[in-house]
């Protein structure tokens, strides 16, 4: 039936729809510059020359390859309030247990730490990154008494800055489209605090058969992710160091 543009006008009256927005941009914007920095942290570190260095870089990534319902019925084990390993730790230090994902303010934080087990990904493209950064620029460097937060500062960063700017873009996006996760661990509860964009948007489709509904956060939700990723290009124009352009 054709109902013209009332899909979109009933997302203005719809409070899930803004809810799982707001759950999704929190999810985003706060974890994807955490998995950022700790796969950068991460490959640095086995970006050194160590013995064994190769069979440690495999032991990190190997995480990253569990499959997602795997991944998520792991930590719901985790995170369990009665017999999870997260309490159990904390009662070892002597800090009080907590209900992780059945606790409205804790859902979020802890489906952000559940999203580190994933970062191993991220954390081999860095690591390809920081291989390719030649090292007579590292050596000119400390013949000039540069220290290592100054290299790190002055070297690493704006020749990493096209993987920095990869992974970013593909994490946002990735982000934005967070499902199995929270479809597994929480069904979108406590209270809706995990009920994601994509999660809102399955249960319109294939719970409620509001398929033109759902079509129509389909499109919404390209068009947010479309916006950010135009606004991400049009800042890496500044941001974003390529060897190869300043070559020519």
């Amino acid at each position: 039936t054709w109902v013209g543009l009332a899909n979109f006008r009933q997302m203005a009256t719809d409070p899930l729809f803004g809810l799982s927005l707001y759950n999704t941009a929190y999810y985003t914007f706060i974890g994807v510059p955490i998995y950022l920095v700790a796969a950068l942290l991460m490959a640095l570190v086995l970006n050194l020359h160590l013995r064994g260095i190769t069979f440690y870089r495999t032991i990190f990534f190997l995480p990253s390859l569990t499959p997602a319902v795997a991944n998520a019925l792991l930590w719901v084990w985790i995170f369990s309030p009665d017999f999870g390993l997260a309490n159990y730790f904390l009662q070892a230090v002597g800090l009080p247990p907590q209900k992780w994902l059945f606790d409205v303010n804790l859902a979020k934080p802890s489906l952000i730490l559940m999203g580190l087990w994933g970062i191993g990904s991220q954390m081999i493209i860095f690591l390809a990154g920081l291989q390719g950064i030649s090292q007579t620029l590292y050596e000119a460097a400390s013949i000039d008494g540069a220290n290592e937060w100054r290299r790190f500062w002055s070297i690493t960063l704006p020749m990493l800055s096209p993987t920095l700017f990869f992974n970013l873009v593909i994490g946002i996006i990735g982000s934005f489209q967070v499902f199995t996760t929270a479809y597994i661990a929480t069904q979108g509860g406590p209270q809706n605090a995990t009920l994601f964009y994509v999660l809102y948007l399955w249960r319109n489709g294939f719970d409620y058969f509001k398929m033109g509904y759902a079509s129509a956060l389909a499109w919404m939700l390209l068009l947010i992710v479309l916006a950010l990723t135009m606004l991400q290009f049009g800042l890496a124009r500044r941001l974003v160091y390529y060897e190869v352009e300043e070559a020519a």
